[in-house]
């Protein structure tokens, strides 16, 4: 098989680590074939070919889920998603064939070097991808391995830094296939009792917090956005909030939860405040407007609102990490023009907000705010300087197929490590869930309508990661450059 293909093939295997598959060992098996077609490359050119190739054959399984979100946009033709989704793999594939180009020029002393040079690369590729532009950080390699007991590392070396492991133990298995048995299974027991001690020497919790109540509606994409459709959505929404109490809960719904500008519709504060009972707090999604002096609407943004039982609005927080081409449109006059729209309903591009920020709910907690897909940004969750008692994340994963979901929930167990704090989601549709600050998935409501009634878990002292950010992974990657250096030295 030409070598192209071979990478082609083993991005494709690669990609088989993410959930909903999860087989991780087969993401190691590639990387190890992903050293060998680097170190076997004749030219810089075939190594950056080959890493390529090996980077759009993962991105463009792992991502199959976007094509399905082009199926709920009467503006643009399904058949769109399925040219979306490779010509976005095209692009992200760049950075793997940087690493790869990297572990090649670098990197060809031996191969424990070519591992050392291709690991610290694709820490900082990685980082970049999700950082450049606007950021995609979808999928990092470490994801892979929450089901194998090392994602407790994050804690220390970050999201970035953990798919650095991920390439050091392909790097191993590479080393036993070619003979070099002592220093592979050294290498690789290294990594494994390493995370394995960094998940048993798991930090200890606060004690558990105020009673939360998670609503999951089912409320599918076709019908969210349908008027005919509003009054039976909100008596779901209603019947799952349960009847008031005179136990407080704080209720979570989800990502846009309600159509109504509940900044301007008084009405429509009251309709939800009559749902909560008398020392009740609710968090839930909806949309802010901005309007000119005109009266019409110049701005909009994605945002996360507090109501009390009085139907009195509280702090907001609006979305920061908008995605392109779902919530605004680049270049709108050009692509406009060609026919092409925003997947999100509605011509008024969404506006971002300036960041994380943590709102304090009075009687229940302090809460961190990630909408949606702004919780797949590591270092970028939680307001450093004023740290949450847990992060919450609303999200609408109705229209991210059947493979988005699960992976959007393994990303939320990585912050929930790397932060050391509880991350509750609430979905439209799933996968909510409420995961505890080792990255536990403790309650889940993986599809249909539902609630999750339970305590808040507590949180972890600030890890590390918690503490420096994405600086870690990136003195991590600086520590293996300097290995593989000390290696060449060896040699000569």
């Amino acid at each position: 098989m030409p070598p192209l293909a071979l990478a082609f093939l083993a991005g494709l295997v690669s990609a088989l680590g993410f959930a909903p598959v999860e087989f991780w060992p087969l993401t190691l098996v590639a990387f190890a074939g992903l050293l060998w077609l680097i170190d076997d490359a004749p030219s810089l050119r075939s190594a950056l070919a080959r890493g390529w190739w090996f980077g759009f054959g993962q991105f463009v399984l792992g991502l199959n889920w976007i094509a399905t979100a082009f199926t709920y946009q009467a503006a643009m033709p399904a058949w769109l998603g399925w040219l979306a989704v490779p010509l976005l793999s095209l692009y992200l594939a760049i950075f793997p064939a940087a690493a790869a180009g990297l572990a090649w020029r670098w990197g060809r002393a031996g191969p424990l070097t070519l591992t050392l040079i291709l690991a610290a690369a694709w820490i900082v590729t990685e980082w970049l991808r999700a950082t450049m532009f606007t950021g995609f950080a979808w999928n990092p390699v470490a994801v892979a391995l929450m089901p194998s007991g090392l994602a407790g590392l994050a804690r220390w070396i970050g999201t970035y830094g953990l798919s650095g492991v991920a390439v050091l133990m392909g790097g191993a298995f590479l080393l036993v296939l070619r003979g070099a048995r002592t220093a592979g299974a050294i290498a690789m027991l290294a990594v494994i009792g390493g995370g394995t001690l960094a998940w048993m020497a798991v930090p200890a919790l606060s004690g558990a917090g105020p009673l939360i109540r998670v609503v999951q509606p089912d409320i599918g994409q076709q019908n969210k956005w349908d008027p005919n459709f509003e009054a039976e959505n909100f008596r779901r929404l209603a019947r799952l909030t349960g009847e008031p109490s005179d136990t407080p809960r704080l209720i979570l719904w989800p990502e846009a939860a309600t159509p109504d500008y509940l900044s301007v519709q008084s009405r429509a504060r009251q309709r939800i405040a009559a749902l909560m009972g008398p020392d009740d707090m609710m968090l839930l999604g909806g949309v802010e407007l901005v309007f000119g002096d005109d009266g019409y609407a110049t701005a909009a943004y994605n945002s996360l609102f507090m109501i009390d039982p009085q139907g009195r609005l509280g702090p907001r927080y609006d979305k920061a990490h908008l995605v392109p081409y779902g919530e605004y449109l680049p270049m709108r006059p050009f692509l406009s023009a060609l026919g092409l729209s925003r997947l999100a309903p509605g011509d008024l591009d969404f506006h971002a907000g300036p960041g994380p920020r943590t709102l304090a709910v009075p009687g229940f907690a302090r809460a961190g705010i990630q909408i949606c897909y702004e919780i797949v940004f590591s270092g970028q969750v939680a307001d450093r300087a004023d740290r949450p008692d847990f992060i919450f994340n609303p999200s609408n994963d109705a229209w991210f197929g059947a493979w988005g979901p699960p992976q959007h929930l393994a990303q939320a167990r990585l912050r929930a490590i790397e932060e050391g704090l509880p991350v509750v989601r609430a979905t439209p549709t799933g996968i909510s869930a409420v995961i505890d600050a080792h990255g536990r998935v403790l309650e889940s409501i993986p599809s249909g309508a539902g609630v999750i009634d339970t305590h808040l878990p507590g949180a972890a002292l600030p890890t590390l990661f918690a503490r420096f950010g994405n600086a870690l992974p990136l003195a991590f990657a600086l520590l293996l450059v300097a290995g593989a250096i000390a290696l060449r030295r060896k040699a000569r």
